[in-house]
Order: structure tokens, then sequence, then C-alpha cells
């Protein structure tokens, strides 16, 4: 992750072979229940496995790996992931 000014960091803005961890959610009910049932809750860690700066981006969440619209990915929000003990 890139250092950011103010503001939490989305998960548009991580790089491709960062890890984060999912801190919240911004969007409406219909958007909160799709990213629910695709595993993005608070406290999850992710990996971004492409991000190419512009269009859809690849995601792996828990066991799978997920395609998310940008627009998608800037309603998640995301924290440093913690580094193993």
């Amino acid at each position: 992750m890139t250092p950011r000014a103010a503001g939490p960091m989305t998960l548009a803005q991580l790089s491709s072979g960062r890890r984060a961890v999912v801190a919240g959610l911004d969007g409406g009910r219909r958007l909160l229940a799709r990213m629910v049932s695709l595993g993005f809750v608070p406290g999850v860690e992710v990996v971004m496995v492409q991000n190419p700066g512009r269009g859809a981006l690849i995601v792996q969440i828990r066991e799978a790996r997920v395609a998310l619209g940008r627009g998608e990915a800037h309603r998640i929000l995301i924290a440093p992931a913690r580094l193993p003990a």
C-alpha cells in the first residue's frame, strides 16, 4: 500500500501482490449483500492478485479469486495486514 494523507484506503488502491485486511464496507444494501456473499467482511485478509490501475481487478479472498469492478473495490475499506507472529 502507498501512504495516504487522510481517510481510509480502499481495495482499489491496493497494489498487485500486496495484502490487506477488510476494515469495512461503504455502500447500499444490495452492494453490502453482494460483498458479504463473496466473503468481504471485516477482519478477513485479502491479497491483490491483479490491479492494472483501471478497469476490473482480481483479489484472492480465503480460497477463491474474485473479479471486482473498480467501483465495487472503491467501496471496500482496507487496513494494513498484520505481520505473522
